[in-house]
């Protein structure tokens, strides 16, 4: 049975030349990098190297990176070491309710410890509006966190003006950038952002490496301790081989960027038309265009995603409804919930997360299975029968 992946947005397969990067730091290469001995010096070398290739994605200095075990807790020492470092000037954080759970769940982290929290709502295709975010920085606000692209939709939020606001106020300003990275720009020479994460196995590196960029400057507790690694900013001896497959994975999606977004929207919009001539009732959950090329959140009318999921899985067809980490939750998505998408059609999406080895073949087999699956759903739905008659 042929079998196609169409979840490059919860995790993508490790790029060959990315594994090959890294195997010598499982034999030869083994050293500590805190050692002084030649083995240390080594690894330590290519620690730093790893550093320099992810500061060039970001136009940064490779001081400003530091390297973390992945998105989420680059997220957490984002928002949790900001919020301790600067409490004496204020206890309060400004986020937005699509935000990935790495960030809700520290922001309602950080409730329980005193701090508030303010959720900026969102549009119909899933837009803050930087006006709302100068109507609620307070005197006491020390942080913002927005995401950069939307990891169930795609949506990409207007950084740069947010991030502007908060730099007006004097505030600090934090991004998501697990979804993004590698598929659009994040130049912080334009982009005034202060903080961003980043995670491996999104961008065809390995799982359990990500890192973080944080502006000279900022003021950050450390979350974990125990030494002096990382500048003291993130203890624990370093993930070598991770650091190393990073390292290589963003430089070669730096590189190809322009060439794989290509490729990623011409199969994202042809999927797309093609569905559209192929099965009513759907509704696309993003904007048509400011959406990162990869990926389309589709709601199909009366069906419920797990169904289709489950169906498209018997046909060879990898899909999602949503976030991985929230992969069995029977409440609505809370992205789709706070763009406004009532329970039930919001219940009907699947998130379908095109990569770059994808072709318009396997396009055309997902259109050619799709309908019937669709129809043998809804026929036996009483919600959608109901609707028709």
């Amino acid at each position: 049975m042929k079998k196609i992946y169409l979840d490059h947005s919860a995790t993508t397969p490790v790029n060959p030349k990315v594994l090959e990067a890294m195997l010598p730091y499982y034999k030869e290469h083994f050293g500590n990098p805190s050692s002084i001995h030649e083995f240390g010096k080594v690894a330590k070398a290519a620690l730093e190297e790893a550093r320099e290739k992810i500061a060039e994605l970001f136009n940064c200095s490779p001081y400003e990176i530091y390297f973390t075990s992945g998105g989420t807790e680059s997220d957490n020492l984002a928002i949790k070491g900001v919020a301790f470092a600067n409490k004496n000037k204020g206890k309060h954080v400004i986020t937005s309710k699509i935000e990935h759970h790495a960030v809700l769940e520290s922001c309602k982290y950080l409730k329980r410890e005193g701090y508030q929290i303010t959720h900026l709502p969102v549009d119909r295709f899933g837009f803050v509006d930087p006006d709302d975010l100068k109507k609620n920085i307070r005197e006491d606000t020390i942080l913002v966190t927005i995401m950069h692209a939307n990891n169930e939709t795609g949506t990409i939020e207007p950084i740069e003006e947010l991030a502007k606001i908060a730099k007006e106020k004097g505030v600090y300003f934090h991004t998501d950038a697990v979804q993004s990275a590698g598929k659009i720009p994040i130049d912080v020479e334009k982009l005034p952002i202060d903080l961003a994460s980043i995670s491996g196995h999104k961008i065809y590196g390995p799982k359990g490496v990500g890192a973080i960029y944080i502006r000279k400057g900022t003021r950050i507790t450390p979350l974990s301790h125990g030494g002096h690694h990382e500048r003291s900013r993130r203890a624990g001896t370093e993930n070598i081989p991770g650091i190393v497959g990073l390292g290589e994975a963003v430089k070669i999606a730096f590189k190809d960027m322009d060439k794989y977004n290509e490729h990623l929207k011409n199969l994202s919009v042809t999927f797309l038309k093609k569905l559209k001539e192929t099965i009513n009732d759907i509704q696309l959950n993003s904007h048509p265009e400011k959406r990162i090329s990869s990926t389309l959140n589709i709601s199909f009318k009366g069906v419920e995603g797990e169904s289709i999921i489950l169906s498209l899985d018997m046909k060879g067809v990898a899909v999602a409804s949503g976030s991985a980490c929230t992969s069995g939750s029977l409440e609505p998505s809370h992205v789709l919930s706070a763009m406004g998408i009532e329970p039930a059609i919001a219940q009907s999406s699947i998130r379908f997360g095109f990569g770059r080895d994808n072709t318009l073949e396997d396009v055309d087999y997902v259109i050619s299975v799709l309908p019937e699956i669709i129809q043998r759903l809804r026929s036996m739905s009483p919600i959608y029968t109901q609707s028709k008659k």
